[in-house]
């Protein structure tokens, strides 16, 4: 297996380097900003009415009285461009096999090798666990250095902070489930990508239509959004097990669905 990780870090460590660094410079950047735009949210809700039911969708509560000064920092962990990077990371990383080696007409060589495919699926899965967390580490890192201009008020707690890393990493262990499934399913990297693009934007439109449509809240269970709540983890300060539960369950679930196609398919480039 140590060879098979360091061929998925000699292939992916520019792509590991580019997101963690992009992660780090977006979190560090939101943390200075969004204090001051966020300031006086309630005009920009006057001239801009719109986006209330956005901001709603992303945090899980309604950003009205019940946002204090450290809440305001969920917007950080629920930003659009902090969610792609991630996801993105995730779409390239987990579509590599065995999509990606078809695409590049090189299954046939990588499945020659004296090892299972279930070393060489769970090698993957190694690889795009760490990679995750050295992601995640470093939008952690940058939001903490920038941080340190906040005042103590406007910091959560260390506690409430821990629990929304945990969530998200929740979030990305079910999107890279689900991406390890499509993969798997697939012959073609680009179709795979594409349909789980697919999935996270669904879940996007399912939270925002729940917001306008009572018939839509019943949908909303089907997104994967509905089960990442930093505002209301700072607001109560408690862990959300349910939620991490369902994440666990759903990331568990589809990877050994993926596992197990992979496994018994037939793959070829011929």
């Amino acid at each position: 297996m140590t060879g098979l990780l360091r061929k998925i870090y000699l292939e992916t460590r520019l792509n590991i380097v580019l997101f963690s660094l992009g992660l780090a410079a977006v979190m560090a950047l939101l943390t200075r900003l969004l204090p001051k735009v966020l300031g006086d949210i309630e005009r920009v809700f006057e001239q801009l009415p719109f986006i209330k039911p956005i901001i709603t969708a992303l945090l899980g509560i309604d950003p009205g009285d019940q946002l204090t000064s450290q809440m305001t920092q969920a917007f950080l962990w629920v930003h659009p461009t902090v969610l792609s990077l991630i996801w993105a990371h995730e779409l390239i990383f987990c579509s590599r096999m065995p999509a990606g080696e078809v695409d590049r007409g090189s299954i046939d060589f990588l499945l020659g090798l004296p090892v299972s495919r279930w070393k060489l699926y769970f090698s993957e899965t190694v690889a795009w666990i760490v990679s995750g967390l050295i992601i995640l580490g470093s939008g952690f890192a940058g939001h903490l250095w920038a941080s340190q201009t906040l005042g103590s008020q406007m910091r959560p707690t260390a506690y409430a902070t821990g629990c929304v890393l945990l969530n998200l990493f929740g979030v990305y262990l079910a999107v890279g489930g689900m991406a390890f499934l499509l993969s798997a399913a697939s012959d073609r990297r680009g179709r795979a990508i594409g349909v789980m693009f697919a999935v996270l934007l669904v879940s996007f439109l399912l939270n925002f239509l729940a917001q306008f449509l009572e018939s839509a809240r019943s949908f909303s269970v089907l997104s994967v959004i509905e089960y990442y709540r930093p505002a209301e983890i700072i607001r109560t300060q408690q862990f959300p097990i349910e939620n991490m539960a369902t994440l666990l369950i759903l990331a568990v679930c589809t990877w050994l669905a993926g596992g197990m196609i992979f496994a018994r398919r037939s793959i070829c480039t011929v």
